[in-house]
């Protein structure tokens, strides 16, 4: 792929990524799943072209959406979480066992939202609302669904990726030469 293609790429992830950002202020009840969505598009920048690429397209879209997108919760999952995702989830398939994989992918999941949370409730005022009715007990158990939600995330990227790789690729080179 030329160096002009790749930038075009960029270009377009970048931007519907932060359209997909930026539309949780018209459908606020996707807080979560927009910013997974938008980093899901960074599949594409390490299929078509590098590890190198899609950090930088990362980054990118991480300070715009710092910037730019009006809920900084999201912006902050993307940030802290989603954005990378797909970059560290191929280095994990790549170079590791599925085992450790596994072990490895789940506890960067964990690791990074008990570390962002905390941030956003100090330094945001981000509350989570269930610790007022379930006490002390909620904030595991809210780490554990969401390391399910995370498990059904990762197998739908896997499937996702390869759907990609089977039968959309082909369409796509056509395009980005």
């Amino acid at each position: 792929m030329k160096q002009s293609s790749k930038c075009a790429l960029g270009g377009i992830v970048a931007a519907l990524s932060l359209v997909m950002m930026i539309s949780v202020a018209i459908i606020p009840f996707l807080t979560y799943a927009l910013p997974a969505a938008a980093g899901t598009l960074i599949i594409f920048m390490v299929v078509e072209t590098d590890k190198k690429w899609a950090f930088g397209v990362y980054c990118t879209v991480a300070i715009l959406g710092m910037l730019l997108v009006p809920d900084k919760e999201v912006a902050v999952m993307y940030l802290a979480f989603f954005g990378y995702y797909p970059i560290i989830k191929a280095v994990f398939e790549s170079r590791l066992n599925n085992i450790i994989g596994w072990i490895l992918k789940v506890a960067t999941f964990a690791a990074t939202m008990v570390v962002s949370y905390a941030l956003m409730m100090k330094f945001m005022g981000v509350t989570i609302d269930e610790t007022e009715e379930f006490g002390a007990m909620a904030i595991p158990i809210l780490l554990g669904m969401g390391t399910l939600a995370f498990i059904m995330y990762d197998i739908a990227l896997t499937k996702m990726i390869t759907l990609y790789m089977m039968k959309w690729q082909k369409h796509f080179k056509r395009y980005f030469k």
